[in-house]
């Protein structure tokens, strides 16, 4: 019998022998179409979108702690910890949300913001993830449009910036964050600057940075750090001028925190101005170490800082002296309006502590909701940093009531 032949044998195969498997069979072949010619038509425009319905350390003190709450759920506690500090991460959460009941929004993005075809560098991800490790410290970073803009379809007002300058044991690590103006047209836009013109400061004078650093020379670090941050933000504005825009339109808050290469050295220092948070959580506790407004700050002169307003609530401009309303001149630029102070802190780490800089979206639950608190600090504690898709995980996890932006950096210290 051939090979080829799919006739069943006739007679009983002998032991041991494996006959040839049979060839598969024959399917028809569908008719060939002829070639459609090609679309030419342009795309049709998309509906637009509806609108939604309504519905330190050694230097600076330590804060009290949050609140006791509730036990969190067995399902989302963490594995147990592994014999190395960096061995595993923790296991990605499945808790969706904490609090008194669900969000309004949905929990996964829904609308995508428009796009200019002729501006598409200006597109902004929904999600940006990062993390490192340098010295004694690992860190996590993320940034993450709100449930808000997510189902109106607008972009993301935070940005994150994460840059390294130097190498070895004379590496700098920069870690920025900026949040634009609410309901303002640009804010995406003036975050992004604003987080380049600081790292591009930084960088440049990074050797003097870690030289301070490393010695410890706080009062050098609070005067040279507001100087490139006053001249940043000035910059900024200089850029808002060329566009025409409003300086109080195209502004943005911005958050720093600057991680020295030296394992040796854990000195952490965190600067910026605006809305946000500074914590640290510390043998299973979280401490609110946010820098109170600081007058006495060291650096170049800052308009409404520690000095008092140059005009009236109803923006009529003050004579020095006796504070009597007048025009302003036609020969003397507008004035400029009140920034935010200066903030500043330079702590010492201990082992075991994870410190987290975070913009608004995520300081407001932080503060406001004692649940969404305790189970960041059950996820977060111990020397264990979670890995890159379980920190995302944990800082997405949803608040009633809080849908803004979120971006946060978290630092852990072997």
């Amino acid at each position: 019998m051939d090979a080829d032949d799919d006739t069943p044998p006739s007679t009983p195969v002998p032991p041991g022998t494996v006959p040839a498997d049979p060839p598969p069979p024959t399917r028809a072949q569908p008719p060939v179409r002829p070639p459609e010619p090609p679309y030419s038509a342009p795309y049709a425009e998309a509906a637009p979108v509806p609108s939604p319905v309504t519905p330190d350390d050694s230097w600076p003190a330590t804060p009290a702690s949050p609140p006791a709450v509730p036990a969190e759920p067995p399902s989302s506690a963490p594995g147990s910890a592994p014999s190395s500090p960096l061995a595993a991460s923790a296991p990605a959460s499945s808790v969706e949300y904490v609090g008194s009941g669900p969000p309004t929004y949905d929990a996964e993005p829904t609308a995508m913001p428009v796009a200019d075809p002729d501006g598409l560098g200006d597109l902004v991800a929904d999600t940006v993830l990062d993390g490192a490790r340098y010295g004694a410290c690992t860190l996590r970073a993320v940034s993450q449009r709100g449930d808000s803009a997510r189902y109106r379809g607008e972009p993301r007002r935070d940005a994150l910036l994460t840059a390294r300058f130097g190498s070895g044991d004379q590496a700098l690590i920069l870690v920025a964050m900026a949040t634009g103006a609410r309901a303002t047209p640009g804010a995406h836009r003036a975050a992004a600057e604003v987080c380049e013109l600081i790292a591009r400061a930084v960088g440049r004078s990074h050797q003097r940075l870690t030289e301070d650093i490393q010695a410890a020379r706080r009062g050098d670090l609070k005067s040279g750090l507001h100087r490139l941050t006053d001249r940043s933000l000035g910059k900024l504005r200089a850029s808002a001028a060329e566009q025409g825009v409003a300086p109080e339109e195209y502004t943005a808050s911005l958050r720093c925190l600057l991680l020295p290469g030296h394992p040796q050295c854990r000195t952490r220092v965190f600067f910026g101005v605006g809305e946000g948070g500074l914590f640290r959580l510390r043998d299973g506790e979280w401490q609110d170490i946010e820098p109170r407004t600081d007058t006495d700050a060291s650096g170049e002169p800052v308009l409404g800082f520690g000095s008092p307003p140059s005009e009236t609530p109803s923006g009529d401009r003050l004579t020095m002296d006796l504070g009597i309303p007048t025009p302003p001149s036609p020969y003397e630029p507008a004035p400029e309006p009140p920034r935010d102070p200066f903030l500043f802190r330079a702590s010492v780490a201990r082992p075991g502590d994870a410190l987290v800089m975070c913009t608004g979206g995520l300081a407001e639950p932080l503060r406001g909701e004692p649940a969404f608190c305790a189970y960041l600090a059950r996820r977060w504690s111990g020397r264990t940093p979670p890995g890159l898709a379980a920190f995302l995980a944990d800082a997405q996890v949803r608040v009633k009531g809080y849908a803004d932006d979120r971006t946060a950096a978290a630092v852990w210290e072997a």
